[in-house]
């Protein structure tokens, strides 16, 4: 982020930030200890007047030379209750009218795509394509919300979307998430200051405390108390201006009506922390992944309830206060030990009701979370559980499970930020319908949680539909009208690809949430089928229904091909090409290396290098597969080198090793969690990583002698170690890379 982008202290501190300022006047070293600015967007702070006016301003960035030709109004709830618009208008004069002013976008969304025929897609849109005077509704159309929890946001998506992302982009992506109906976001960014804040009044020294918080990179799974400290020691000034971009997300969202969700408060404290206070009873939580997980205090014990006090009116003092917050105890493995589970969960929302009355807890549905145990103990009708299983459990049956807490169904279709395309989406559209038609249905909610949000348009597109189409979706005509509507124009063939990959990436089933990911980034071996441990050993779908999408694609008419959103959809449609190829090589390699054919390994070997080249220069022209990107992002908010070299670090790590040597390698073998084929890492990592290997072999061939033993682990942490600097802005020409790339390949009815 630019140092000029970033919220600057005003001359006269508002409400808030003096509220945080007698906070931190507590705790040891006071408001020296962090300096406090406020939120200093005056279109975030401004009163909303039924919200208008923020829609207005989300308009304006959206459609600039459109923008005019909208009348937002503000709307009345549906009898039921339900957020909803109408959309109505003549040519050049389009009305759009909200129960919110999120809803006023959400219609805007609806107007765009279903009588505009454009896109505005996460990424890539077809804005171009509209016509100076936009055309009129032919009848009003009206729309309410099926369910009235529309979450987005995976606990891991500031991790692995991106924690150094700009005010700008994240204010983007509250524009869209807008668009297409989403009301409740979970925002993380700046979530350390409150822990930050209030812990200093409980023995620890401000400097302990930054070497307690992990780098921005890996804070995720710090909130989910499975690790701290990793990529850190973070700056007090990091902490500052990580806070005042977070309070400018929370205030942007209630401008436009929508709920921001904040993490609570449910007992993660630093080592030593019994010691520092006497009486507090705390349970150690061992080890997550090979990292020491943060101490849990007993919520049950006579030092949490202040504790959690200080805590959310730190939190208050900066963010403001909420209607939702997440919270996620004993996740991923957590030790219970001896304390009272259904007690716990009944003083952590007692804490969170004494904080902030009639505020639901969101709570993440994984594994086997949340136990009966803890939702014995709590008042349900004030839970919301975002279902992260809902795709992949054989007919779940959450009333039985959750004791009929109200739960929302989620997607979990992209792990760790992964390059892939796909979804299950006739799972979603099967249980979504069945879940709300139960007559005792717990179903309130949709809940859009990709580990990474922003790399699969076309899943977002369809799942947040969910939420608004008032009869069961047609997939064939729904993707029909979303290749219309994406590239701005109908067209046969752009029909012909999308409806490609329906039958084939978008019609995979419960076997797994996700794709499979890529061979050219696994790390190396003759009998690699995965990058990641936890993903799909194979393919979910034919392979030849990318390629055949790719070949349709290519042959889109002239004028629908200037978009970003058909760029982009060529790229990543390449990209999957090449790397489904892959898994057909890699088997080939090894036959010609068992049998000890130096001649046909070296060929192979050349043909796999040759995808990797291809694949390079494909992904490195469009912005959205940059490497340099991520880089530049971590290094702009450094003050210094050591803080710039620090950041880039974290980010560095999170795609390649994970974590240390022991959480990297086996049994918990995190290293490629988050692999993902971007330009720049192609080039400067997974290529060499595979040449070594091959070249390892090549000498095997050659000697007769058993392959090096590869430490792949110090290879790919001294890479994670280095700096420099790769291209932020894009490349070559999109179209005919992509050509290239499906000259190369065989075709489609050549592959299974």
């Amino acid at each position: 982020m630019p140092r000029s982008d970033r919220p600057r202290p005003s001359g006269r501190p508002g409400l808030r930030a003096l509220l945080a300022l007698l906070v931190l006047a507590a705790a040891p070293g006071g408001a020296a200890a962090l300096p406090v600015t406020p939120s200093a967007d005056p279109a975030a702070a401004a009163p909303v007047r039924n919200g208008v006016p923020a829609a207005r301003a989300a308009l304006r960035r959206l459609l600039p030379r459109h923008a005019g030709q909208f009348t937002l109004l503000p709307g009345t709830r549906g009898a039921d209750g339900q957020d909803g618009f109408t959309v109505s208008g003549r040519a050049g004069a389009v009305v759009v009218r909200g129960s919110t002013p999120a809803t006023v976008l959400t219609g805007v969304g609806w107007y765009l795509r279903h009588v505009a025929h454009v896109d505005i897609g996460w990424p890539g849109d077809s804005l171009g394509a509209l016509p100076e005077v936009l055309p009129g509704v032919p009848q009003p159309v009206t729309r309410s919300a099926l369910v009235r929890h529309r979450y987005a946001l995976n606990d891991t998506d500031d991790g692995y979307a991106g924690a150094y992302r700009t005010w700008e982009e994240r204010r983007r992506q509250i524009d869209l998430l807008a668009l297409h109906g989403i009301n409740e976001v979970l925002v993380q960014v700046g979530a350390e200051y409150p822990y930050y804040a209030a812990l200093q009044r409980y023995g620890y020294t401000a400097a302990e405390l930054r070497a307690w918080i992990p780098g921005p990179a890996h804070q995720s799974w710090w909130l989910l108390q499975n690790l701290s400290g990793f990529g850190g020691p973070v700056s007090g000034q990091l902490i500052e201006e990580r806070a005042a971009l977070g309070a400018r997300v929370a205030d942007e969202l209630r401008a436009l009506g929508m709920t921001p969700v904040l993490p609570g408060f449910f007992g993660t404290v630093p080592p030593g922390f019994a010691d520092r206070n006497p009486g507090a009873r705390v349970r150690p939580q061992g080890t997550w992944e090979g990292f020491i997980r943060p101490d849990w205090l007993d919520p049950v014990g006579p030092v949490f309830a202040a504790l959690a006090a200080d805590y959310y009116a730190a939190q208050r003092a900066r963010f403001g206060d909420s209607a939702m917050y997440r919270m996620s105890p004993l996740h991923e493995g957590g030790k219970a030990a001896s304390v009272d589970v259904k007690a716990a969960a009944g003083a952590v929302q007692k804490a969170l009701d004494t904080a902030r009355p009639g505020a639901l807890w969101a709570v993440l549905g994984w594994q086997d979370d949340p136990t009966g145990e803890l939702l014995s103990g709590v008042d349900t009708s004030r839970m919301l559980i975002v279902d992260g299983m809902s795709e992949r459990c054989e007919k779940p049956d959450r009333e039985t499970s959750w004791a009929h807490t109200p739960y929302a169904l989620g997607t979990i279709h992209n792990f760790g930020g992964h390059t892939t395309v796909g979804a299950n989406t006739s799972v979603w559209i099967e249980r979504f319908g069945a879940g709300r038609a139960k007559p005792d249905s717990a179903l309130t909610g949709i809940a859009y949680m990709p580990e990474a949000a922003g790399t699969d348009p076309a899943a977002f597109a369809l799942f947040t539909d969910l939420a608004w189409e008032p009869g069961p979706i047609d997939r064939r005509a729904w993707f029909a009208a979303y290749a219309r509507s994406r590239y701005g124009g109908a067209d046969a063939y752009a029909e012909a690809a999308w409806e490609a990959l329906r039958r084939g990436p978008y019609s995979t089933g419960t076997d797994s949430a996700q794709p499979q990911d890529s061979l050219f980034t696994a790390r190396p071996s003759l009998t690699a089928n995965k990058a990641s441990t936890w993903a799909p050993g194979g393919m979910r779908y034919p392979a030849a229904s990318v390629r055949s999408a790719l070949d349709a694609l290519l042959e889109v008419a002239p004028g629908l091909r200037r978009s970003s959103a058909y760029r982009y959809d060529l790229v990543d449609t390449a990209r999957q090409a090449l790397a489904n190829h892959a898994r057909v090589l890699l088997p080939q390699i090894r036959g010609a290396y068992q049998a000890g054919d130096l001649g046909r390994f070296r060929l192979l070997v050349e043909e796999w290098q040759r995808d990797e080249r291809l694949l390079a220069a494909v992904t490195g022209s469009d912005r959205n597969f940059l490497f340099g990107r991520w880089t530049a992002g971590a290094r702009s908010w450094g003050v210094n080198d050591a803080e710039r070299d620090r950041y880039e670090y974290d980010v560095r790590s999170l795609v390649t090793t994970w974590g240390t040597r022991t959480a990297s390698e086996p049994p918990f073998s995190l290293h490629d969690y988050a692999n993902r084929e971007w330009a720049g890492l192609l080039e400067e990592f997974y290529a060499p990583r595979w040449a070594r290997y091959f070249a390892s072999l090549d000498r095997a061939l050659v000697s007769g002698e058993a392959p090096e033993a590869i430490d792949w682990y110090a290879i790919e942490e001294a890479w994670a170690l280095r700096t420099g600097s790769r291209p932020t802005e894009p490349s070559g020409n999109p179209y005919a890379l992509a050509r290239a790339v499906a000259d190369a390949l065989p075709p489609a009815d050549a592959r299974t």
